[in-house]
């Protein structure tokens, strides 16, 4: 009588799983080549915007962090002066809201925030005032800006402020931030004085209207309706400019200093780039 082999039970079991599972293997993922790269590209990363938290840095890093319904991708302390990544430059940071910059819109996908530990303003008897920037900070926010650019190559005329995106809602980083700092090291373009000083004079003797403001508001990048009036709107608009480029007076009355600022930034020629070791150079905008 011929006798038949028996194997273990648990034996044959993993067997028939082995051979289900070679017979049944599908492929993980696709097979995507990655040595060629197209020329016609650059960083998703547009705008560089600042911010001011209005809150000390316990509060600022807690809502930052946890409160859900706002984030950045840098929160930079006041003391010591150090910045935190809350949010991979790749990933979207909740910080800019309904925003409008050149033709650009909603700008969190197309952008990088910072946010500043910072008091922002209180409203007092004498009327608003800002907190100041510590040096140590500002000396950090540099550092950070120039390496974000230097990966990114974001446009100078693209790092801009909160109030610009949304003036009169917003009014960070206000009159008291050191913009001209930032056009010194190179960051940002500049007005060049030479050339505002005579049109402030003519500008005196011939005030431009409302609608000449506005034109040359929106030339700049602000969102600005062409109503031919000087509203409440135009009057948001025109304090968030002055903030940056005339922050002693940034009451919103158009004046032939602003006027002449305006003028000089809204038309070729006038914006100046500092160089190291070489005179500045003009800025060309790309209208």
């Amino acid at each position: 009588m011929k006798k038949t082999m028996k194997f273990p039970k648990a034996l044959l079991c993993a067997a028939g799983a082995i051979l289900l599972s070679a017979c049944s293997t599908v492929p993980s993922g696709p097979k995507i080549d990655r040595n060629y790269s197209s020329v016609a590209q650059d960083s998703r990363a547009m705008f560089l915007i600042l911010h001011y938290t209005a809150l000390d840095w316990e509060k600022s890093l807690k809502v930052l962090s946890s409160g859900g319904q706002v984030s950045a991708h840098y929160l930079l302390r006041d003391e010591p002066a150090i910045s935190y990544q809350l949010v991979d430059e790749n990933r979207r940071a909740w910080h800019a809201g309904q925003s409008f910059w050149a033709g650009n819109q909603n700008l969190n996908a197309a952008s990088i925030g910072i946010e500043i530990v910072n008091a922002g303003y209180s409203d007092g008897p004498l009327g608003r005032s800002y907190a100041s920037y510590p040096p140590a900070q500002m000396d950090e926010l540099v550092l950070l800006i120039k390496d974000i650019v230097a990966r990114h190559q974001i446009r100078p005329d693209r790092i801009i402020g909160h109030a610009d995106i949304a003036p009169g809602r917003k009014q960070d980083p206000g009159p008291n931030f050191p913009w001209k700092r930032l056009a010194d090291e190179g960051l940002i373009p500049w007005p060049d004085a030479e050339q505002v000083a005579p049109k402030r004079a003519l500008l005196e003797v011939f005030p431009p209207d409302a609608t000449w403001f506005q034109e040359r508001l929106a030339r700049v990048g602000y969102q600005i309706a062409r109503s031919g009036e000087f509203d409440q709107q135009t009057k948001n608009v025109i304090a968030t400019f002055q903030m940056k480029y005339r922050p002693a007076d940034h009451s919103g009355v158009a004046d032939a200093e602003t006027a002449a600022l305006l003028d000089v930034i809204s038309t070729p020629g006038g914006m100046l780039m500092s160089v190291p070791g070489r005179a500045p150079e003009p800025y060309s905008w790309r209208w």
